[in-house]
């Protein structure tokens, strides 16, 4: 049986003082945010577009709307492969803490919401670009996404997470603009209208590689679904106010980054397809550069291929406990031959 790795956490406050560390991505949703000269302006409206929506959701028992405030954690995960402390930033995923403001209690809220993650940009923007750059037709290489996959869940699975967390993680994601998505009769109080759709996505078929699975809900006064990646019931095992969170949360920032599906000036309707070419939407106050953040995932895919996947490449291979990863994708064990390498 192969060797466990080991994780570690660090903590970083996400508020209108928030600064990127060096090892955050900055393709990051809420790093990005935190660059340039509108990043103090950026920050303070995002967090009380996030406020703003919570208390619109959990109107109960709230007739001015002020009753609860959003409070967000970074929470950054770190990989030790070799046992010797040296450390490879892995994942990065925020966790939501509630306060009322009436009781004055602090309510603990989910883990997970944004999702990001080093070796995801590699798979995505080196190793699948890689694979389709002389391709007739679009296609997967051999076991994609099983060695981010095993990862991630090597994580939840561990003591680390388990000391630090109650609940597994909900990841909550914008639907994907490639498919359709169908209206049901289903229908949550927080979370909405439940959409379906034939065929996933490939984001769903690498987050189930995660060991989660997906259902899309348009939460009440919104105008598109969101995706959400969880395991177990998603329904039953987070409370009304932790769901909140993460919709409020996740919303706001798919407002910002993806304006043309979810502030869209029209709803989904029963049969929905997302577009990005959209054109009747509204903009937020929040400055964001969508190229720049493309360009940049790139970039960092090139890192995690350099100082993550070809250092440790025999390690993470006999982890992997002979899954083909890198018998398909790193022909050469040697590093030889950089025939492979992205370009």
């Amino acid at each position: 049986m192969s060797k466990e790795f080991t994780f570690t956490i660090k903590r970083i406050r996400f508020d209108e003082n928030y600064r990127p560390s060096d090892n955050t991505r900055i393709t990051t949703n809420f790093a990005n945010l935190a660059r340039g000269e509108s990043r103090q302006e950026n920050l303070r409206n995002t967090l009380q577009m996030i406020n703003n929506r919570f208390n619109d959701l959990a109107h109960w028992d709230n007739p001015t709307a002020d009753r609860y405030s959003v409070e967000l954690e970074i929470i950054s995960v770190d990989i030790d492969v070799e046992g010797n402390g040296k450390t490879f930033p892995t994942i990065e995923i925020l966790k939501t803490n509630i306060v009322d403001h009436k009781t004055n209690k602090r309510i603990e809220g989910i883990v997970g919401n944004n999702f990001s993650s080093y070796v995801r940009d590699y798979d995505f923007s080196v190793l699948l670009l890689e694979h389709n750059k002389n391709q007739a037709e679009f296609s997967l290489p051999e076991n994609y996404g099983a060695l981010h996959g095993k990862i991630f869940k090597s994580f939840v699975n561990s003591n680390t997470f388990k000391n630090n967390f109650n609940k597994p993680p909900v990841i909550c994601l914008s639907v994907s603009s490639s498919k359709t998505y169908y209206r049901t009769a289903n229908q949550h109080p927080v979370l909405g209208v439940e959409y379906q759709q034939d065929d996933y996505s490939l984001t769903d078929e690498y987050f189930e590689k995660m060991g989660l699975q997906v259902r899309y809900f348009m939460p009440p006064n919104s105008v598109a679904p969101l995706a959400f990646y969880f395991c177990g019931d998603l329904l039953s095992d987070y409370t009304d106010l932790e769901l909140i969170g993460t919709i409020s949360t996740m919303e706001t920032f798919q407002k910002i980054y993806r304006p043309e599906i979810y502030n869209a000036n029209s709803t989904a309707g029963k049969c929905y397809q997302p577009s990005l070419k959209h054109q009747d939407y509204s903009l937020t106050r929040i400055v964001y550069d969508r190229e720049e953040r493309s360009q940049l995932a790139i970039q960092q895919g090139k890192f995690t291929e350099e100082h993550f996947i070809k250092p440790y490449q025999h390690i993470l291979e006999q982890w992997a406990e002979g899954e083909g990863y890198f018998d398909k994708n790193y022909p050469d064990k040697n590093h030889t031959d950089k025939s492979y390498a992205a370009v």
